[in-house]
């Protein structure tokens, strides 16, 4: 389930849920819910339960909840991890690091979604502040907010170590092409 790592300990039910928002931060209430396999009420209770102690905090954006082990993440890295967890916005965000300023269509084409899915993931990523929209002389480019993409690397890699793996693996070879390309044209 998108990179959520699965507590199976002997604890009672609020430290599991404890030990699996610390392990996945930015995971929302039904992917909680569906990965330990506890029902809706008693997960809502135990996260109520949670916040009310101050160990766990949550956002809430459109009809998702998120939840964060308290006073680790700074907002925008809160933002970050919520996106992370959404594999269309994540796949759009590794492709924006990966291509340097691609174009809507590069990004609904690579992505294989509507325009219009498209637009609106966008959008979201530029509301949040993650992306942003440069213009080129015909096209909108975008590319991460911060010049340097490294903070959302360093989630990705700790938070989301199997998307991690295969995001990297994908990015050597895509160099390693590159590569031998050159040498064929040399």
């Amino acid at each position: 389930m998108g990179g959520c790592l699965v507590v199976d300990d002997v604890k009672g039910t609020s430290e599991k849920l404890l030990l699996f928002i610390q392990g996945n931060p930015g995971c929302h209430l039904r992917r909680i819910r569906t990965t330990m396999g506890v029902s809706m009420g008693t997960v809502q209770y135990q996260l109520d339960k949670l916040e009310k102690m101050g160990k766990v905090t949550s956002s809430r954006r459109g009809l998702y909840k998120y939840y964060f082990p308290a006073g680790l993440f700074k907002e925008n890295e809160k933002e970050i991890l919520e996106v992370l967890t959404h594999e269309t916005a994540r796949k759009m965000l590794l492709f924006i690091i990966e291509q340097k300023n691609p174009t809507q269509t590069d990004i609904a084409n690579n992505l294989k979604i509507s325009a219009r899915s498209a637009s609106w993931h966008v959008g979201r990523l530029i509301d949040l502040k993650i992306i942003r929209e440069i213009k080129d002389v015909r096209y909108k480019r975008y590319q991460i907010y911060e010049s340097d993409p490294k903070y959302i690397i360093t989630l990705l890699r700790n938070y989301y170590p199997s998307i991690w793996d295969k995001w990297s693996i994908r990015v050597v070879e895509m160099f390693l092409s590159l590569s031998s390309d050159r040498e064929k044209a040399e």
